[in-house]
């Protein structure tokens, strides 16, 4: 058994990583694709064979592996500088020097340009790995100079494997339902087995439900709910990235700014996800109605969806699916005042599902 067998299925980037074993490394590759499905793990297997050392490369200690992480929000000159002045330097112990480069499509354009030189004429002994979660920030130039490995969503199966591991205990529709919200995605499973997240979640779905269920539902109210569990989120990823420097050497600016990038991008990160779980809750009442139970997302919640799920709210349900659907994408895309985005989603939502907003006060 290889390193590649430390994360599951990708079988497309196991091939070409196999491939790449065996009739010897390009000069650069990037592994790209949805956060949580495998990416930094692959990274981290593809260096071990590389290097044919397992115990230093994964605790990131070999002298011939060297890992560049963004400190803020990107990833900046100075940083692929650094990595240049090392790049040239020839291997201590292995035959070649690994170059991974975390989270690449936040190099700025200055930073980019920089490391395209080395990806233009590297020196034989180095491999230079990008790992990107989104391929729209990185130019052409450096995609062009990079062997593509691509990485999915997991499927059902492989998440609910993860479940069964992290929750031995955990009711079979309550893991099922986890495994559907996680939406093919490992991250995801260690933050909704978290107790909070498990409350966040509850609060979200009461919220889906207020829309048709609550005479009085306030847009502004639902909308301050989701962004309050964004806030704790985001609180707890600032806790936890503060308690990481004590064991990292940074400046005051680069933790400041560490602690903050932390910060938004869990805030971001939950936003996105309650967006995806309200669509789905929408997408759940039409599979009830049209009597595909199976089929739904919150099959923990069936109880509940057999009662909401009726065929005179299914044309809106439909609707409300899309709404959602198109504020995530306009939340992916554009630079949007989160209040303001949810309390018209919210809006539109009551709408099409609960009749007239209630008047304020």
């Amino acid at each position: 058994m290889d390193a590649f067998e430390t994360f599951p299925e990708q079988a497309e980037a196991k091939r070409l990583l196999r491939a790449a074993i065996a009739d010897g490394p390009a000069h650069a590759y990037l592994f790209y694709g949805p956060p949580g499905v495998g990416k930094r793990t692959a990274a981290v297997a593809f260096a071990v064979e590389l290097i044919g050392e397992t115990g230093r490369v994964q605790r990131g200690a070999h002298p011939d592996l060297y890992v560049l992480r963004p400190v803020g929000e990107q990833i900046r000159i100075a940083d692929v500088r650094e990595l240049r002045r090392d790049l040239h330097m020839r291997p201590f112990e292995a035959d070649r020097r690994v170059y991974v480069i975390h989270a690449a499509e936040t190099m700025n354009e200055d930073a980019a340009d920089a490391l395209l030189k080395d990806l233009e004429e590297p020196p034989p002994y180095a491999v230079i790995v990008l790992v990107a979660d989104d391929l729209g920030p990185l130019p052409e130039t450096i995609r062009s100079r990079c062997q593509l490995i691509p990485f999915r969503r997991l499927s059902e199966r492989a998440v609910r494997e993860e479940i069964a591991a992290r929750a031995p205990g955990l009711a079979p529709e309550a893991a099922t339902a986890l495994a559907r919200v996680a939406a093919g995605r490992l991250d995801r499973v260690e933050r909704l087995l978290d107790p909070k997240a498990a409350a966040r979640r509850e609060t979200l779905l009461e919220i889906a439900r207020s829309v048709y269920t609550d005479p009085a539902f306030e847009p502004s109210d639902a909308a301050a709910g989701v962004l309050d569990a964004a806030r704790e989120r985001g609180a707890d990823a600032k806790q936890h990235a503060e308690e990481e420097l004590e064991t990292l050497d940074l400046t005051a600016r680069e933790a400041e700014q560490r602690v903050r990038r932390a910060q938004r991008g869990a805030e971001r990160e939950e936003l996105l996800a309650s967006l995806e779980e309200l669509a789905a809750w929408y997408r759940d009442l039409v599979a009830v109605a049209v009597g595909a139970e199976r089929a739904v997302v919150h099959y923990d919640r069936l109880a509940e969806l057999a009662e909401d799920g009726k065929t005179d709210r299914l044309v809106g349900a439909e609707h409300a699916c899309e709404h959602v659907r198109e504020t995530w994408r306009a939340f992916e895309e554009f630079n949007l005042s989160p209040s303001l985005a949810l309390e018209a989603l919210f809006v539109r939502l009551r709408r099409e599902l609960g009749g007239p907003v209630a008047a304020t006060a």
